[in-house]
């Protein structure tokens, strides 16, 4: 990426004790041009600078969102971050554990296929379901979104696939209703 030099001697100012620093590195005859996030601090010994983040090759938009989002600008995603002042709260570590972790990512990306295609409206309209507590539509989903993600039997499906994601939270059908003579 193509990078823009400075009127500030490589180096912008974001605020108090921490700026970008353009460094510049000789390899194979050519200068490349590199940013890094640096802070300033004192010691007993007087200044010294150390680098927080190493930022690569940026572009103008790169350094300026870097800058506002130091300087505490709102840009982007700003419905996360709408709370201003930090809340610190003392956990205990050894007594931290992960219960009931499941896969989310391809699930939902599947989902979200599904609905991109229409393929959700298409089982909808063909698999019409007038007494069952689930849908035909939706267990079609179940399947499409398991096949995409682990081409298994029904079986597997029932029994590991669906509780192990997070497809019952997604789709709203409870684990215990998707069995392998449903499917």
């Amino acid at each position: 990426m193509k990078t823009y030099p400075l009127d500030l001697g490589g180096a912008i100012f974001l605020y108090s004790g921490m700026f970008l620093r353009r460094i510049c590195r000789k390899k194979d005859g050519k200068s490349h041009y590199y940013w890094v996030l640096v802070e300033s601090y004192r010691t007993a010994r007087g200044p010294r600078q150390r680098q927080i983040a190493y930022l690569g090759e940026m572009d103008e938009a790169g350094r300026l969102g870097v800058q506002q989002a130091a300087q505490n600008h709102p840009g982007h995603q700003t419905s996360l971050l709408e709370t201003t002042t930090a809340e610190w709260v003392e956990i205990n570590v050894n007594a931290v554990r992960t219960e009931r972790s499941r896969r989310f990512g391809d699930v939902w990306l599947a989902l979200e296929l599904i609905k991109k295609l229409q393929l959700d409206q298409f089982f909808q309209a063909a698999l019409v379901s007038a007494h069952a507590k689930i849908s035909w539509a939706h267990l079609a989903t179940v399947l499409v979104a398991a096949r995409f993600c682990e081409p298994k039997s029904e079986l597997h499906i029932a029994e590991h696939f669906y509780s192990q994601t997070a497809l019952a939270d997604l789709l709203g059908i409870p684990a215990h209703a998707i069995y392998d003579n449903r499917l």
